[in-house]
């Protein structure tokens, strides 16, 4: 039996996880390095906050995730793939560390994201 997602700490050791596996994946490994850099001190905190947010309700993250992400499709086309590809190493990375209902939120909320992020970007909505 896994862990339940239960407080901040949890989500800080999903998203590093995730993001571990995400920065050595060959098809979005470098998109990450392209725009993250070398500025993983301050991108994993925004990170933490967003998903402690979707999780628990907290009001800790104050970005815009949909113009984050059309800045960056404007500086790197992303496709169908790289969509897919975040999601699957998301959901397994959740599926390894957790079980219980904030981890199958994480995962619908994940499914949920990209989706309507990727209609977004090729329909150029806001």
């Amino acid at each position: 039996m896994k862990p339940a997602i239960q407080n901040r700490e949890d989500v800080i050791t999903l998203i590093d996880a995730f993001y571990r596996k995400a920065r050595k994946d060959e098809l979005i490994g470098p998109i990450f390095q392209e725009v993250i850099g070398s500025n993983w001190d301050r991108h994993m905190p925004i990170m933490y906050d967003f998903w402690e947010g979707i999780l628990f309700h907290t009001d800790q993250y104050a970005g815009n995730p949909m113009q984050v992400h059309q800045q960056l499709n404007r500086r790197i086309p992303l496709q169908a793939a790289h969509f897919d590809r975040w999601k699957q190493l998301f959901l397994d990375t959740t599926r390894e560390l957790f079980e219980g209902p904030k981890a199958e939120l994480a995962m619908q909320r994940a499914v949920s994201i990209a989706t309507m992020m990727q209609i977004k970007l090729a329909t150029g909505g806001q």
